[in-house]
């Protein structure tokens, strides 16, 4: 079989054959890229040298070929996973966790690594390459390398089982999530609902062969605006129940999964000497430790919650005041807020829809890319793509004209994607083969659809969330590392949103506003007025917001602290560990945790609290920026130097002190959010 994923890439920029790979390639060329590999080891681990060169860098070329398959498999599985990709992806995670196993419990190859490490100050290494040895061999420790060999086998075990459950959480939530659809039938059922929401559920309702209907997913640019404009409170409660129990006492549960989780991670962190896996991921994080953490989210409550009850309580009068409502519940939250904000700032989503054009606000993006870091984005038609949705672009450096690296979009849903959106390094910046590459970003994304009569026009949130993405990408095309390891986004997980969440300040800026946001009809200018209202909905029900983010790390850190023996009814566990941040009754028989991807399925156990902690960094950076105005260079290029082109090659508050001058200050966010 000729099989691409073995074959050197053909196209420009050795951009990756996404267009020619299919499931059945996988699994034979890892097998192969794993032997030969396992050849190359073998020579390895027979050379008596340890220095950095051979330790670190001849290491990482000899199972480069394993990486890339795999990097492009789950790159596949998430943004375009067909039936035989899914049916394979165990037994890729069971094939890639041995082998990532087998090297890091290998003693032989952990003793070379810590000789280097015990030697790294004789070697004459500069901070890149200290930090590098320095990471590899605590990666080593925190793998298992120092276990006796019984107990190496279990840790083996331990990861083999953890791979495949995360991996069948995410599949449950993706079956469930493509399984649902809220049918209406009845025209008055619509009552409230814009045109385009109409337009976009008959459109599904005849791509889902139930023509003369209109259908509703679970997908958020179908889900979301149901829940924002319809007058049926009935139907409101039952697309949120669907979503909120989508795995949870059905067909698609999780919660034997999730609970298996929770004893494997905790077993597995026992092992290495840890006390819960909490303990254990905090080590390599800035917070350092659960009671920071915790502290840090107390004060954050302390401070949010008193507005957050005045936000409910708001809403709560306004539901009786319009429609006599005694019990106001979650399904009616996004539903009177949008009423709220119509009357209290003479604003709505459908009001902006038609200046965020989406093919402008990306347009406009790359424009507030060059003027604050000099880059330009051209469109190309040359590199393989996995799906017809799918842009590439080139991007160089304006001055120079070096290439800085391919840019990938991706931002439709579908039923073969995962919701949510990412950012997602294709291939990282750094060193191949002794040559240091340059990188390929791709941002995935589940935006609303174009329909027959309208462009893809985007809600405030989602042209937040285009930023926000891309601030990610920006991360990554910029790296200027010398090792991939310590490229791009590879940073500690709660420094990672830091240049992610800092381009969400530009959208609520009228200089940024004005590069971009023109009316996809008539051309014209966002109006001055309808800025100033979007200024305002940065704080409108913050307090609310604020709450709810702070709802998930504190079940987040409530699973990872816990002893899993006390987690036997996930339901009343998630009730108690979120009580302190719960406003409105709990609707029975729904669970968040279920389908809490981020925390089982993702990078982020043991750190949703990033999120508010990134919050704090970038509020504090974007008054650095405000202070000499918004698209100033030398201050952006202090960003872009310190932080952008760093990646982890040092301590990510040593980089923030260097680009700031000063720690961040935790009063920055809160004057942004209105809350202090």
């Amino acid at each position: 079989m000729n099989n691409p994923l073995l074959a050197s890439p053909s196209a420009p920029h050795g951009a990756y054959p996404l267009d020619a790979v299919k499931a059945e390639h996988f699994i034979p060329a890892l097998k192969e890229a794993i032997e030969e590999s396992k050849k190359k080891l073998d020579a390895f681990k027979k050379s008596s040298a340890t220095d950095f060169h051979h330790v670190i860098v001849e290491k990482s070329d000899i199972t480069e070929k394993v990486d890339y398959i795999a990097g492009i498999f789950f790159n596949l599985h998430s943004a375009e996973c067909s039936e035989d990709l899914d049916k394979i992806s165990p037994e890729v995670s069971e094939i890639l966790t041995r082998f990532g196993n087998d090297i890091s419990l290998d003693p032989v190859i952990f003793a070379k690594v810590k000789a280097c490490y015990d030697s790294r100050f004789d070697q004459g290494l500069d901070k890149e390459e200290l930090t590098i040895i320095e990471k590899s061999f605590k990666s080593f420790v925190r793998s298992g390398a120092m276990l006796a060999d019984s107990e190496k086998e279990v840790m083996r075990e331990l990861d083999e089982k953890l791979a495949k459950l995360t991996l069948s959480f995410s599949q449950n939530v993706l079956k469930a999530t493509n399984d649902y659809l809220l049918e209406i039938t009845d025209e008055n059922d619509l009552e409230g609902l814009p045109e385009g929401v109409i337009e976009a559920a008959s459109e599904l309702a005849e791509k889902k062969d139930k023509k003369g209907s209109w259908c509703f997913s679970l997908d958020v640019p179908s889900m979301l605006p149901f829940m924002t404009y319809s007058k049926k409170r009935e139907l409101r409660k039952k697309l949120l129940i669907a979503s909120s129990s989508k795995t949870f006492n059905n067909k698609f549960d999780n919660q034997e999964i999730l609970k298996e989780i929770l004893v494997l991670r905790t077993q597995r962190a026992k092992l290495l000497g840890f006390n819960t896996h909490a303990d254990y991921v905090l080590e390599e994080r800035m917070a350092m430790s659960p009671k920071k953490v915790t502290d840090f989210l107390e004060d954050l409550l302390n401070k949010a919650k008193p507005h957050a009850q005045k936000d409910i309580d708001r809403l709560k009068k306004l539901a009786k005041e319009i429609d006599g409502i005694d019990d106001f519940a979650a399904y009616d939250s996004a539903y009177y807020s949008e009423i709220l904000k119509k009357r209290e700032l003479d604003m709505d989503d459908e009001m902006l829809r038609p200046y965020f054009k989406l093919e402008n606000v990306v347009d406009g993006i790359f424009k507030v890319a060059n003027l604050l870091y000099g880059i330009n984005f051209k469109e190309v038609f040359n590199v393989p793509k996995y799906h017809e949705d799918v842009r590439v672009f080139e991007v160089f450096d304006e001055d120079t004209k070096d290439f800085i690296g391919l840019f990938y979009t991706d931002f439709f849903p579908r039923p073969t994607k995962r919701g949510g959106a990412w950012m997602s390094g294709i291939k990282e910046q750094g060193m191949y083969h002794g040559k240091v590459e340059r990188p390929h970003i791709m941002i995935v994304c589940n935006f609303t659809k174009p329909t027959k009569t309208k462009p893809s026009l985007l809600s405030l949130d989602e042209v937040l969330t285009l930023y926000h993405e891309f601030g990610h990408a920006l991360h990554g095309l910029l790296s200027k590392c010398k090792y991939r390891e310590l490229s791009g986004t590879n940073v500690f997980w709660d420094f990672v949103e830091l240049p992610s969440q800092i381009m969400e300040n530009w959208v609520m800026e009228k200089e940024c506003l004005d590069i971009f946001a023109t009316h996809y009809e008539t051309g014209e200018k966002i109006p001055a007025e309808l800025v100033e209202k979007i200024k305002s909905s940065g704080k409108f029900l913050e307090g609310l917001g604020t709450l709810r983010q702070l709802s998930f790390a504190f079940l987040d850190m409530a699973y990872h602290t816990a002893d899993p023996a006390s987690v036997k009814d996930i339901e009343s566990f998630e009730t108690d560990a979120t009580a302190k941040t719960a406003l409105l009754a709990r609707i029975p028989g729904t669970s968040v945790s279920t389908s809490f991807s981020h925390i089982f399925a993702g990078g982020y156990s043991a750190g949703y609290y990033s999120y508010k902690w990134a919050e704090v960094l970038d509020a504090d950076a974007f008054e650095f920026f405000k202070t000499s105005g918004i698209f100033n260079r030398e201050v952006a290029k202090k960003f872009r130097e310190h932080i952008l082109e760093r990646g982890g090659t040092e301590h990510p508050m040593e980089l923030y002190k260097r680009f700031r001058g000063q720690e961040p200050d935790v009063g920055a966010l809160l004057r942004r959010a209105g809350l202090h």
